[in-house]
């Protein structure tokens, strides 16, 4: 398969994905006269959104920087780029749930929400690490202007991700809001791992193979 068709295809999936969440936001309940309340009443969906726009966001421009290095696809990157795409398109559904129950603000209920969360989070970071390692013992697939160290320099992010996420879990059973610190911290350090992987990219364009 050729580079585009791949990058289209994806491409479409996340743009499916951002307007899917956006949906999530309906016109509230309200008496008149007392719209604003209402509207400020969905602050726990806003913050959801905000968050998950977020690192659905810095997912794509991982996606889409990263695999524009290769040259052509094979069938078992398709299929792991499938597996990635579906762990990412579940983001909708913790985002959901981190939403109602921030609203409703049962310690237990927030606790199950972000812990789904967190688990979706840790499935999306394997699919990244399963795609690296692929993609290093595949090395023909990458254009010949990629150096073996890029490779080296981010292998570890997403082994990184997945164990910040695994504390989160953890941490969540003791403490929420220690556990959603940690959470943030992980789409935080997703977006601080795609700028040095950017920077990367271009230096390792300079050396070979």
């Amino acid at each position: 398969m050729k580079t585009d068709r791949f990058q289209a295809f994806s491409d479409g999936i996340f743009a499916i994905l951002i307007t899917i969440l956006v949906l999530e936001f309906h016109i509230p309940n309200y008496q008149p006269g007392h719209l604003l309340p209402a509207i400020l009443a969905q602050w726990p969906l806003m913050l959801s959104y905000v968050f998950s726009y977020f690192y659905v966001g810095t997912l794509w421009l991982f996606h889409h920087d990263y695999f524009n290095m290769l040259q052509r696809i094979d069938r078992n990157l398709n299929m792991l780029n499938l597996l990635m795409l579906f762990s990412i398109t579940l983001i909708d559904y913790p985002m959901s749930l981190v939403a109602d129950a921030l609203t409703t603000g049962n310690r237990q209920d927030m606790q199950t929400a972000f812990i789904v969360y967190d688990l979706d989070a840790l499935f999306i970071s394997a699919t990244f690490y399963l795609m690296y390692a692929y993609l290093h013992h595949h090395q023909v697939l990458k254009k010949p202007g990629v150096s073996m160290a890029f490779y080296t320099a981010i292998k570890l992010d997403p082994v990184r991700s997945v164990t910040i996420y695994a504390l989160a879990i953890i941490a969540t059973f003791w403490s929420v809001w220690l556990g959603v610190i940690l959470l943030a911290s992980g789409i935080i350090f997703h977006f601080v791992a795609y700028l040095r992987m950017s920077h990367q990219l271009e230096q390792a364009k300079g050396g070979t193979q």
